[in-house]
């Protein structure tokens, strides 16, 4: 049988093999705690602080504001629960399409939800209304990792120090941060943290290439939060518990790699993103392509195809070889439509009529044609 054609680059990317070689000599000879005395553990603990400083470089940021977490989920929760319960009488401001991991922490608190227009961009004018007096955090993901909107976080970051300047004229006291989920941007995007404007920031090793349950936040200095786990104290005694020194080589690897190419392979997915895009829309006329394609990640094709049965096309879809997906791998077993596409307009015969694309480092031009005939196929049965 041969190998399926995968199309699910925001789901899971494969561990790259650079990545894994890096991490291999922390599972044996290297199995040291980083926390204790002995010489050797004394060097995985500098190999830890060495991975963190790598991180640390591409967001901009010293070494100490890098928060070593088990993934981006682990992180969101680090950065929302962190400063709401540490400001528990203060409000939060979330876009409505964020992931799962920011929409179900910022739900349990004073939240508002920022909505967004059809093409998947925060609404700016309406953001800016929901801030007020006593809001204390502001969450908009960089981009989205259903249908690849990406977010004006340099705005939004402008908008914040405005409301930070006056509040400093009429004597309010309450912070104001602003933090971004950037779990889908970190293959494609600046993470530079201050050119972005951000206070916090959450990615994800599993979709660079990366170990799953790897990950980190960043946070500011002067950005105080409460801590999700307590115990030894590490990582600033905000992620108590045994570092997981491999995860964390292996993100640095992974996050190496992903930044430093990310301008050329960005040119090759566009270029592949483009040629998808036209050849769907020849072979099914009424297939409607969902978010901004001026404002998206180079490897995110998102489809409407009215009349359809998105999980009978995924079943003919893998029958043929081409493994995708409805939208977000984390809540697939959820039979509700996507709160992305209702967010965006779209009823919810439309959300159930919709595939998500999403292109990866192995992805061919071949594939691409590959994919327009097996998609071709299943909408003519």
């Amino acid at each position: 049988m041969a190998k399926p054609i995968y199309f699910d680059y925001a789901a899971a990317t494969p561990v790259a093999p650079t990545v894994l070689q890096a991490m291999q000599p922390y599972f044996d000879e290297l199995f040291y705690n980083p926390s204790a005395l002995y010489l050797p553990a004394q060097g995985v603990a500098r190999d830890l602080l060495a991975a963190r400083s790598r991180v640390a470089h591409w967001l901009g940021a010293r070494p100490a504001e890098i928060i070593f977490t088990a993934g981006a989920t682990e992180a969101n929760n680090l950065a929302i629960h962190g400063v709401m319960q540490a400001h528990p009488e203060a409000n939060i401001v979330v876009s409505a399409i964020e992931h799962e991991s920011v929409l179900a922490v910022a739900e349990q608190y004073n939240c508002r939800l920022a909505p967004v227009t059809d093409q998947g961009i925060i609404d700016l004018d309406r953001i800016a209304k929901l801030i007020d007096d006593n809001t204390v955090l502001v969450s908009v993901m960089y981009a989205n990792n259903e249908i690849g909107t990406i977010q004006p976080i340099r705005e939004i970051s402008a908008l914040v120090t405005k409301v930070r300047q006056a509040r400093r004229v009429t004597g309010n006291k309450q912070p104001l941060y602003l933090h971004t989920d950037a779990a889908q941007a970190a293959n494609y995007l600046d993470l530079h943290a201050a050119r972005l404007g951000v206070d916090l920031m959450s990615i994800n090793g599993g979709k660079i290439y990366g170990p799953k349950q790897s990950g980190a936040l960043y946070v500011k200095g002067g950005v105080i939060l409460e801590p999700l786990l307590r115990g030894g104290g590490q990582e600033r005694g905000l992620r108590s518990g045994t570092e997981n020194v491999a995860a964390c080589i292996g993100l640095a690897t992974a996050l190496d790699e992903a930044q430093s190419s990310r301008h050329d392979e960005t040119k090759r997915l566009q270029e592949l993103q483009d040629d998808l895009c036209k050849k769907l829309q020849e072979v099914v006329p009424e297939l409607a392509i969902n978010g901004s394609r001026k404002q998206r990640l180079p490897n995110n094709v998102h489809v409407t195809i009215p009349g359809k049965d998105n999980e009978r096309l995924l079943i003919l879809l893998e029958e043929r070889g081409i493994l995708a997906a409805a939208g977000s791998a984390c809540s697939a077993s959820n039979e509700e439509p996507s709160h992305v596409l209702r967010a965006i307009g779209l009823s919810d015969d439309d959300a159930q009529a919709s595939l998500r694309f999403t292109l990866g480092r192995p992805t061919t031009a071949a594939d691409v044609v590959a994919l327009t005939q097996a998609v071709k196929e299943v909408c003519t049965q």
